[in-house]
């Protein structure tokens, strides 16, 4: 047995029957004993909260000694949900262990007026949703098998046009973007996973907040303003409240919509959907940005999303007029290089890309096609597309993410 988690178990079956729960990693013997020549087929009768497990080498006959070839792999379950601006809701997946995503028994959950963003806490036990249109978070717990369930108060106030929200590292924060208010609305997150506005509840931001980054730290936040070409920069205090820096904002290409930062926390990216492009900075050690000297990269048309894998090695960028998403290796300076092959093919009109908790497969949300695109990533960072056939949203899908099941819940 490997890879089982603290704290939970998992119960085997042999020929159907003699049960054993497992409780540790390491060896283990049924209760009944089998005479040579006697037949075995060990299976799992009950997995392990939050926990896939594969048996190999499971069955065959008794030999003269006792069986110990039999391999039992643990691994955690990982989950995805799409926003579905148009369908007012979300969608609900379930993740192979080839990357695949598979609708949930219940397809999708209700959110708000034209959801966009939707984000989990790093625990894995709560999601929130911003809606564009009814200008609220919706808040949700994650079951044990990924599924959302509406918490008791199923929204919360946010500013006009609220278009993406962020859990800061801690889990304690939350942060939401909203385009119409030129501010970004900050709350508390209580032990139940549920928001609080802050007493200052928002700050001030540039004209049209699209989305909203925090640094790996939780120290900074940073939110490009689509309508005036720039980047705010925050710094967060110890009560999570955010405060402008000296500098307010930076500035990025025509039409930034998406940020990202680098796991490392020194590099950070923009994507600029009306001049086609990536905006690139240094994050420097007061967590304010400066362009690096190519301050830009060519993307595809109306590059839209941008993402970073976990190892910060690659990056890619989904390209909204091109239906395409463009793939770029990172420099050990942070500077973005396209690969020999630039780019791959996605679905009609990809609005957002994003690297799954695992770092080995990449989704795009496919606003024209109603799917997600979905690719493995390979040793030199190249996207490979999967073989299932990319699995359909709502209508209009926005934003994607993904997370490990809470093992304990």
């Amino acid at each position: 047995m490997s890879g089982l988690g603290a704290g939970v178990q998992v119960t085997l079956l042999n020929n159907g029957g003699d049960t054993l729960t497992v409780n540790a990693n390491g060896t283990f013997s049924f209760p009944t004993h089998l005479l040579s020549g006697k037949g075995y087929s060990v299976s799992i009768g009950m997995p392990p909260a939050g926990q896939n497990c594969k048996v190999s080498s499971g069955s065959g006959t008794v030999g003269a000694s006792d069986v110990t070839g039999i391999a039992i792999a643990c691994s955690r379950s990982a989950y995805a949900y799409v926003t579905n601006f148009s369908s007012n809701s979300v969608s609900q997946y379930t993740i192979g262990a080839d990357g695949s995503l598979t609708a949930m028994a219940t397809a999708a959950v209700n959110a708000g007026s034209n959801p966009v963003g939707v984000a989990v806490d790093p625990s894995g036990r709560f999601a929130y949703v911003a809606n564009n249109g009814s200008n609220n978070v919706s808040q949700y717990t994650i079951g044990p098998d990924g599924s959302l369930t509406p918490m008791a108060t199923a929204s919360v106030a946010s500013g006009g046009g609220a278009n993406f929200v962020a859990i800061a590292p801690s889990g304690k924060y939350a942060y939401v973007a909203a385009a119409n208010t030129t501010a970004v609305w900050q709350y508390t997150v209580g032990a139940n996973g549920s928001l609080t506005p802050m007493a200052t509840a928002s700050v001030p931001a540039g004209s049209g907040g699209s989305s909203l980054a925090i640094h790996p730290s939780g120290k900074y936040v940073y939110v490009p303003n689509y309508y005036v070409g720039t980047v705010s920069q925050y710094t967060v205090g110890a009560d999570g409240s955010l405060t402008p820096m000296a500098t307010a904002a930076v500035n990025a290409g025509n039409g930034d919509y998406s940020v990202t930062v680098d796991p490392s926390g020194k590099y950070a990216y923009v994507a600029n959907r009306n001049s086609n492009n990536v905006s690139q900075y240094t994050i420097g050690a007061d967590g304010s940005l400066s362009p690096m000297a190519t301050a830009t990269v060519a993307a595809g048309a109306e590059a839209n999303g941008v993402a970073v894998d976990p190892s910060g090695k690659y990056a890619y960028v989904a390209n909204y007029g091109a239906s395409t998403i463009s793939q770029y290796t990172i420099g050990a300076d942070g500077s973005l290089t396209p690969m020999a092959t630039a780019t791959v093919n996605a679905g009609n009109s990809p609005w957002s890309v994003a690297v799954d908790v695992s770092g080995k497969y990449v989704y795009a949300t496919n606003r024209g096609s109603k799917t997600v695109s979905q690719y493995a990533i390979g040793a030199n960072g190249a996207l490979t597309p999967l073989t299932s056939a990319p699995p359909g949203t709502g209508n209009t899908p926005f934003s994607l993410t993904t997370t490990y099941a809470a093992v304990l819940q």
